[in-house]
C-alpha cells in the first residue's frame, strides 16, 4: 500500500502542474490512473480505520459491547478475505474496466431469452459491486430476448472478475415459448475483454485499415428509432473484425464506443498470439452449442447451477440469476491462479 500511496502522491503533483493539460491525451490517462489509485488508497485507509476502531473498543473490556464487537470482527474478517483475494488479481489488465458481450447461441427464441436473462444477471452483479454499466450496443430478438448485447463495466478489477465468465453458458428449463411446455436446452456465449486506453501502445489502429459505415439505429422489428444515421459499423480490414454501436444518439459517441470495443478485441488477439492460441488466431471461435459449456443453469427438473471448471455448485439458482456470482468467480479464479 505504501507504494500505491507514493505513486498517487507523484501523480497528484503532476496533475497540479500548470502545464498538465498541454498534452490532453497524456493528461487524461494520468487522471484516470490517479482516480483509480485514489479509490484504492481511500478504501484501504477506511478499512484500516475500521480495524483500529474495533481494536479500541476491544481494549475497553466492556462486556456490554461484546455482541456488537463480535459482529464487527466477523465483518472485518469477511472484508479481509475479499481483499486478500483481490490481491491475487495481478494480471496485466485485471485492475481494468471491462467490456462484456453476450451472444445468443443454439436454441432459437429460447436462447435469445436466455441471453437477456444473462444480461440482467450481470447488470445485477455489477450493481451489487458498485460498478457503473453502459450499454454500448444491443440487438433485440425477433420474438423475445436479445440476439446480442455489449456492455461497458466500469470499476476497479471489473475485468479481473469478469474474465472468469468467458465461455458458453447453458440453461435447462421448461420453455415458456413451447406450446407443449417441454424441457429445452439453450446456450449463450459470454465474452469478457479489458478496456484499453485510446493511446495504449499495445494496440495500434491505422486509419487506412478501417472501413466506417453509418446507418440508422433500429429497434425491435426493424423499426427506426432515429431519423438520422447515428449508428456506426467499424470493419477492421486486416483482421475482419466488425463492431457496431448504435445505443447513443450521437454518431461521434457511437464511433468512440465502437473504437473502444474494437481495440479490446484486437488486444485479445494480441494476447492470443503471445499464448499461441491457434484456434483463436484462425478465427475458430468457440460455438455456443452443446458440449462446450463452462457452466450449467438447471431450472427443471431440479434447481442447480454448476461450474464445470471449478466444480463449484449451488442449489439456489434464482440467487445466481439475481447476480450472486462472486462465489463462482472466486472459485474459478483461485483454481486458475
Amino acid at each position: 500500500m505504501a507504494s500505491k500511496e507514493s505513486r498517487l502522491a507523484d501523480l497528484e503533483k503532476q496533475i497540479a502542474a500548470s502545464d498538465f493539460w498541454n498534452d490532453p491525451q497524456a493528461a487524461q490517462k494520468t487522471s484516470k490512473t490517479a482516480a483509480f489509485l485514489r479509490q484504492v488508497v481511500d478504501d484501504w485507509r477506511a478499512f484500516q480505520r475500521r480495524v483500529h476502531e474495533a481494536l479500541e473498543l476491544a481494549r475497553l473490556g466492556d462486556e456490554g459491547l461484546r455482541a456488537d464487537l463480535a459482529g464487527e470482527v466477523a465483518a472485518i474478517e469477511g472484508e479481509l478475505e475479499k481483499r486478500a483475494f483481490t490481491a491475487m488479481l495481478s494480471g496485466k489488465y485485471d485492475a481494468d474496466a471491462a467490456i462484456l458481450a453476450i451472444h445468443a447461441g443454439a436454441g432459437g427464441t429460447d436462447s435469445q431469452d436466455w441471453a437477456a436473462m444473462l444480461e440482467r444477471m450481470y447488470l445485477r452483479w455489477a450493481e451489487g459491486r458498485g460498478y457503473e454499466t453502459e450499454i454500448l450496443d444491443l440487438t433485440e430478438g425477433e420474438e423475445a430476448g436479445i440476439k446480442s448485447v455489449t456492455i461497458a463495466v466500469n470499476g476497479p478489477y471489473a475485468y479481473g472478475y469478469l474474465r472468469s465468465e468467458k465461455g458458453v453458458h447453458r440453461l435447462v428449463r421448461l420453455s415458456p415459448f413451447d406450446a407443449a411446455h417441454r424441457r429445452h436446452t439453450s446456450f449463450a456465449l459470454v465474452e469478457a475483454l479489458p478496456q484499453v486506453a485510446m493511446d495504449d501502445a499495445e494496440v495500434e489502429i491505422e486509419a487506412r485499415d478501417l472501413r466506417i459505415d453509418v446507418f440508422r439505429s433500429s429497434g425491435a422489428g426493424g423499426q427506426n428509432v432515429q431519423k438520422n444515421a447515428t449508428a456506426v459499423r467499424l470493419t477492421h480490414l486486416p483482421s475482419g473484425i466488425v463492431v457496431t454501436c448504435q445505443n447513443e444518439r450521437s454518431q461521434i459517441q457511437n464511433r468512440e464506443n465502437a473504437m473502444r470495443v474494437l481495440r479490446a478485441r484486437l488486444l485479445e488477439i494480441r494476447q492470443a498470439e503471445r499464448e499461441e492460441e491457434v484456434a483463436v488466431l484462425r478465427g475458430e471461435y468457440t460455438k455456443a452449442e452443446w458440449g462446450s459449456q463452462i457452466r450449467s443453469y438447471v431450472l427443471h427438473p431440479y434447481q442447480m447451477v454448476k461450474d464445470h471448471r471449478s466444480e463449484h455448485e449451488t442449489g439456489n439458482a434464482q440467487a445466481v440469476l439475481d447476480g450472486s456470482l462472486d462465489a463462482f468467480m472466486e472459485a474459478y479464479l483461485r483454481q486458475a491462479s
